[in-house]
């Protein structure tokens, strides 16, 4: 009998796990809210997007694409999010995925039938159009994420209800610049969503505030010699010296290569362990139409007061950049509480103390990389666990883990901050690929095939590394590593030059002396791989408050 599957959302995770059933022989039935896919990358009827105010993504098209359906080659290396939601409805095309999904359709509720203990099946109540309709389901998807709702910490700024006259609103509430002209607006929180709101206001306020608690790294999206910066960082070779040199070193280095942009000091933006990727930001605090604030004391009636003493007067708008949390209202209580933090979950994922395997909780993670490549390797797990080809350890294993995770966040005083900490993309990764079988072996790949290799350990981190072998490999992953510096050189390239450079001299004078294509191949492979083994020394991936 073909188990069913329920799954809650039709954003990227979503879509990925509808894609995960029908490879594994499961029926699944997505329940989507609104009347598209798309998740928070797709526009509201509002004119705004649902969750990220930055239109351009902060993780380049080879770092974030699913992992057996690569971006076309002439996609832009950050897209907007028109884009992203064309090539989501590119990946729902060609695996068929849209006939599956119930769009406009609200889940009220999830619980555990009667015999739960027994089958793992949950009892499944929806409202669409006003009909409410109730279904047996096997398993569980929840892919709502972790922005559901917004984070507006009013009581920590006394004085913004009761004495500010100004207007106040979340970053979620945000759709243009238009209503801030000519104003003097005060943005708090200086994460991806404030830094991007800062720079836009800027262009037509008379004056921008930006306050920050802590402080932080900021980086351009483009790395050394012009390529994305996430895929000059992400890879397995500066993973190893993470997690090999010493963290001072590592910490000196950082501090190095961060500051070779510009000073954070002199900027006012020295961080903690806070990163922003933000091309623009600098260059407006320089030409001040952006001035850096520490946290706000409290408010009086037109005016901030920030925790060094100083006051700016006439603040008109305020914008709350203050991030999200999340909520499962429709599952019940008991089962609610074992979700209440992502800490709480087994890898992030599953509830220890349920009696079967059957609910998943996907992207409720904070990584260093793509969440959207970790949330579908997650549903690969996770519907391998459903159709009972990978186990999970006993209960009490499971929950030894979850307890252990959350006493190091309690001693390293992180336990209030846990929406802030980012887990090691790479490392998190390959911790769920060897659950499922599918984590590459490098050693192996040396010995078997070398310039591929080569790419997997020197280069990016790609989502197409975990379909090389086992479960759910894809013919086409070889070929989709060996040419993803072409797809990201590609769409640079409209206008057509002479490439007079170093590397097409060599290559004349090797194909002169007589060498192989092979070898020019590897030559070429090395060439590059050494130019970022030099960038990777020095570099890091994007900063985290620690690895839980």
């Amino acid at each position: 009998m073909v188990q069913r599957v329920a799954i809650i959302g039709a954003g990227s995770s979503g879509l990925a796990s509808i894609k995960c059933c029908l490879d594994e022989g499961l029926e699944p039935t997505c329940f989507e809210q609104s009347h598209d896919i798309g998740g928070l990358w797709r526009f509201t009827e509002a004119g705004r997007i649902c969750v990220y105010r930055s239109v351009i993504t902060n993780t380049s098209k080879e770092m974030m694409c699913f992992s057996d359906f690569p971006f076309p080659e002439d996609f832009p290396n950050y897209m907007n999010h028109s884009r992203l939601l064309e090539y989501f409805r590119m990946y729902a095309k060609h695996f068929g995925l849209l006939r599956y999904i119930r769009f406009k359709t609200t889940v009220q509720s999830i619980r555990k039938r009667p015999d739960f203990s027994t089958t793992g099946q949950w009892d499944v109540v929806t409202e669409t159009d006003g009909t409410v309709e109730s279904a047996v389901f096997d398993a569980v998807m929840v892919c709502s994420g972790h922005y559901a709702e917004p984070h507006l910490p009013l009581d920590s700024f006394p004085g913004i209800e009761n004495h500010f006259r100004g207007q106040y609103l979340h970053s979620w509430e945000y759709k243009d610049s238009a209503s801030f002209q000519g104003k003097r607006v005060l943005v708090l929180g200086v994460g991806n969503s404030g830094g991007d709101i800062a720079v836009e206001i800027s262009r037509v306020a008379a004056q921008v505030f930006l306050s920050t608690r802590s402080g932080t790294w900021v980086i351009s999206r483009i790395s050394d010699h012009g390529f994305p910066v996430d895929m000059m960082l992400t890879t397995r070779f500066h993973n190893c010296l993470e997690n090999f040199l010493p963290s001072a070193l590592m910490r000196w280095l950082r501090l190095k290569k961060f500051n070779t942009w510009f000073d954070h000091a002199n900027y006012g933006l020295i961080p903690q362990k806070s990163l922003t990727v933000n091309d623009e930001l600098p260059s407006c605090i320089l030409c001040g139409t952006v001035v850096v604030k520490p946290n706000v004391e409290e408010f009086m009636e037109s005016s901030a007061v920030f925790e060094d003493g100083t006051v700016e007067e006439n603040i008109d708008m305020v914008v709350f950049a203050t991030g999200y949390t999340f909520s499962f209202p429709f599952l019940e209580e008991s089962v609610r509480n074992n979700c209440r933090s992502k800490y709480a979950l087994y890898k992030y994922i599953f509830p220890p103390p349920l009696e079967k395997p059957t609910l998943a909780v996907l992207g409720l993670i904070e990584l260093t990389g793509s969440i959207m490549t970790g949330t579908e390797l997650q549903a690969r797990w996770a519907t391998r666990v459903f159709k009972g080809l990978n186990q999970l350890p006993p209960a009490s294993r499971m929950m030894a883990e979850v307890a252990k995770k959350q006493q190091h966040l309690i001693k390293q005083g992180l336990s209030n901050k846990e929406g802030k900490i980012k887990t090691s993309y790479i490392g998190y990764m390959d911790e769920i690929a060897s659950c499922v079988g599918v984590k590459p072996n490098v050693l192996l790949l040396f010995l078997k095939d070398p310039k591929l290799a080569l790419e997997v350990f020197f280069g990016p981190c790609t989502p197409c590394q975990y379909r090389l072998a086992g479960p759910g490999k894809w013919v086409g992953a070889r070929n989709t590593i060996l040419t993803q510096w072409h797809r990201a050189v590609k769409p640079l390239r409209t206008r057509v030059i002479n490439d007079s450079s170093n590397h097409s001299l060599v290559f004349q004078w090797l194909t002169i002396l007589g060498l192989p294509p092979s070898e020019l191949v590897l030559y070429w492979t090395w060439n590059l791989c050494y130019s970022r083994i030099s960038v990777a020394f020095i570099d890091s991936p994007l900063c985290q408050y620690g690895q839980p």
